[in-house]
C-alpha cells in the first residue's frame, strides 16, 4: 500500500513515500523557501540498496504548485516511483493541533476539516497551512484517502491534575486554555521503541526531544502523562530560538516600563531567545564552534540548556516515581555527545550513569549508551516521525 507522507511549514513542504508495511522509504524530499525567491526541491529515490538524488531550482508560489512538482518528480521520468496519482492509497498529512477533539489518526472528511480551522487561532503559524495542503492533497491525489496525524494527539491521555492551569475554569471551558502538549509523534514513536528494547510492558520512560524545538515527556506504559510543552510549543526546555519557559512577569515589565508590543514580546520569547538569544546562534553546531574558540556567551547557553533538560528529569522522575529508561532523539539529541553528557552527569542518585565510550560511538542507529552496571537505560534512538505517520494511516485503513 502506497502510503504519502506530508509535513508542511509554513514555506516548505517535506514528504516521504512509503509502501507499507517496509519500513524504508521508497522516495523522500524537501520543497524549500515557498512563495520567497530562491524556491528549490531536493527528490531522493532510493533504488536497489543506492541513492538518486535531483534537484531542481524555481520559483514556487505556493504549496499548491510545490505539491504538482512532486507529483511530477513521483511520476515522471526514469527515477518514477509510480505510475499515476492513482497509485497512492492514502495521504497522511502532519497536523500541528488536534485541541481535544483528535486523540489519534483521523480520516479526513468535511467535519474534521472544520475542526482543524476551528483550531486555527491555537497554531496560526501551522494549522492554517495544514489545512492548505490537505485541500490541495484532496485535488492533486482524488482517489487517495486523506488522513490527518496530529502532534497533539499522544498527548491527550494526560491526567487533568497535569494538562490544567491554575486559573479560574471559565478559561478551559470557553477558550480551551490547557496544556496540549506537542512533538507527540515523535515522543510516540520513540517511546514504542523503547518499550521494545526494554522488553517489558510496566515501563516508565523519559522521552528528550531535542532539535530546534525542544521538548522532554514522561510515559508511563506507554501513554504520555506530562510533557514540557503546554498551550502552545513555547513552553518547557531552552530551544533553537524560544525561550521556554519564562516568569510571565517579564512580559509584563516590559510592556509597562519599555512600551513593547504584544507582537515585539512575540518576537522576542519565540524568534530572538533559546541558544540564539543567549549563545549567538540558533544552531547548536555553532555553538560548539564558539565554545570551542572560548566564547562565554555560547559556554552559559550550553549551561543554561542542560540545566533546564536535568530540572525536568527530576520532576518527572517524583511524577513516575522512578524510571527504568531516558530516551535521546531528533538533531541534537541523537547528534551531540557532549549535550547527552552534559544532561546525565550527576544523575547517579537516580540510577543515571552514562558510559562515556558508548556515548560517544554512537551510529545514528538505536543504542544503549548507558553503563553495564546502571539501573536506567540510557538510549539513543533516532526519531522517524514520518513512517509513524505511514505508520499510523496504515494501521487506520486495516
Amino acid at each position: 500500500m502506497n502510503i504519502l507522507v506530508i509535513n508542511s511549514g509554513s514555506s516548505s513542504l517535506k514528504y516521504q513515500l512509503f509502501n507499507m508495511p517496509e519500513k524504508a522509504p521508497v522516495c523522500s524530499g524537501l520543497v524549500e523557501r515557498i512563495g520567497i525567491e530562491g524556491s528549490f526541491i531536493k527528490h531522493t529515490v532510493y533504488r536497489n540498496s543506492e541513492k538518486y538524488n535531483i534537484e531542481q531550482s524555481g520559483f514556487i508560489a505556493n504549496h499548491g504548485e510545490g505539491l504538482k512538482q512532486v507529483l511530477a518528480l513521483l511520476t515522471e521520468g526514469e527515477y518514477a516511483v509510480i505510475a499515476s496519482p492513482d497509485d497512492i492509497a492514502a495521504v497522511g498529512h502532519r497536523v500541528v493541533h488536534g485541541g481535544e477533539h483528535f486523540t489519534g489518526a483521523t480520516l479526513i472528511t468535511d467535519e474534521v476539516k472544520h475542526q482543524i480551522k476551528k483550531l486555527f487561532s491555537l497554531a496560526p503559524l501551522h494549522n492554517p497551512v495544514n489545512y492548505k495542503c490537505i485541500e490541495v492533497a484532496e485535488q492533486t491525489f482524488a482517489n487517495a484517502k486523506q488522513i490527518a496525524v496530529f502532534d497533539t494527539a499522544f498527548h491527550q491521555t494526560i491526567p487533568e491534575q497535569a494538562y490544567r492551569y491554575a486559573i479560574p475554569e471559565w478559561y478551559y471551558k470557553e477558550h480551551g486554555i490547557r496544556v496540549y502538549g506537542f512533538h507527540g509523534t515523535s515522543h510516540k514513536y520513540v517511546s514504542e521503541q523503547a518499550i521494545k528494547w526494554l522488553n517489558k510492558v510496566d515501563t516508565k520512560i523519559i522521552s528528550i526531544h531535542l532539535g530546534n524545538g525542544c521538548s522532554i515527556t514522561a510515559i508511563k506504559n506507554g501513554k504520555s502523562i506530562d510533557t514540557s510543552m503546554g498551550f502552545g510549543p513555547l513552553s518547557g526546555l531552552m530551544m533553537g530560538t524560544r525561550s521556554g519557559d519564562i516568569d510571565p512577569s517579564v512580559i509584563f515589565h516590559l510592556m509597562e516600563h519599555s512600551g513593547y508590543t504584544l507582537e515585539q514580546l512575540s518576537t522576542l520569547v519565540n524568534k530572538q531567545s533559546g541558544l540564539l538569544g543567549v549563545g549567538g546562534s540558533s544552531d547548536m553546531r555553532d555553538i560548539r564552534k564558539m565554545v570551542s574558540e572560548g566564547n562565554e556567551a555560547a559556554i552559559l547557553a550550553l549551561k543554561l540548556y542542560a540545566y533546564r533538560i536535568k530540572k525536568f528529569i527530576g520532576a518527572y522522575a517524583a511524577i513516575l516515581n522512578g524510571i527504568d529508561a531516558i530516551v535521546f532523539t531528533a538533531g541534537v539529541g541523537e547528534n551531540d555527545s557532549n549535550m547527552r553528557e552534559a544532561v546525565c552527569s550527576a544523575l547517579d542518585y537516580l540510577g543515571i550513569e552514562l558510559d562515556p565510550h558508548q556515548n560517544t560511538t554512537y551510529n545514528g542507529k538505536s543504542k544503549e549508551i548507558n553503563k553495564a552496571s546502571a539501573k536506567v537505560k540510557i538510549l539513543v534512538i533516532p526519531t522517524n516521525e514520518e513512517y509513524e505517520i505511514a505508520h499510523q494511516c496504515f494501521e487506520l485503513l486495516g
